[in-house]
């Protein structure tokens, strides 16, 4: 006998999985999703803030979704409401931080591409996304630097670089889309939304991304 809808979770990743990247979803998606609300409880969760996931998803994306997880859950919203912010610089110090945006800076002007634009780094809540190319690039520009990325290992040899110089200092660096990647405190990736939806009684929660792999799990935490 198949589960109640209550007892099951469906976790979407946003960009490269609901829709094409920084793109809006489409209307056999959107169609798809609110289907399959009928059966199970149905939440996404993105890197992106609020706004860019309101964009791609629609104004009224928080009633739409059981759940909806900007940030990485950093802040959360559930059945319509807003639920809780997290925030980077409280948890890193601002002498931290600044050392990491600066070292960022600096490395990226460094680096020679065809094109720069602006907003080399956006300041989010939960975490830093860092983009060489700037993330104010057009989709024209954004494909041309993510087929030189693959080709040159841009943003692979930028994060080696900050892993080195910010061993032991509690910082992921997550590459991910095609422009950028983020910098957040250890254990601030997409699992962190769990500690939230984790605590709602669900026999069984999937999550659907573009980009997964396995990981060992010890008593509820990552080992």
């Amino acid at each position: 006998m198949a589960a109640p809808r209550s007892h099951v979770l469906c976790l979407f990743d946003v960009d490269g999985t609901r829709t094409a990247p920084r793109q809006k979803i489409t209307a056999e998606m959107a169609e798809f999703l609110q289907k399959l609300r009928k059966k199970a409880r149905v939440g996404v969760v993105g890197g992106s803030d609020f706004e860019k996931i309101q964009e791609q998803l629609g104004d009224d994306v928080i009633e739409k979704f059981d759940y909806v997880f900007p940030e990485n859950g950093l802040v959360s919203y559930k059945d319509g409401k807003f639920l809780c912010k997290q925030n980077i610089q409280s948890h890193l110090g601002e002498d931290l931080l600044q050392e990491l945006i600066n070292y960022c800076l600096s490395y990226i002007a460094k680096i020679k591409l065809p094109k720069k634009r602006g907003t080399f780094i956006e300041f989010r809540n939960g975490m830093l996304n860092v983009s060489p190319i700037g993330r104010s690039c057009s989709q024209e520009e954004r494909i041309e630097f993510y087929e030189l990325d693959k080709r040159e290992h841009i943003r692979e040899k930028f994060v080696a670089d900050l892993q080195r110089e910010f061993a032991g200092k509690g910082i992921t660096f997550s590459i991910g889309g095609q422009i950028s990647f983020d910098v957040f405190p250890d254990g601030w990736d997409k699992r962190y939304c769990l500690g939230i939806a984790g605590n709602d009684g669900y026999e069984t929660i999937y999550f659907f991304g573009d980009k997964t792999m396995p990981i060992r799990l010890c008593d509820g935490e990552t080992c």
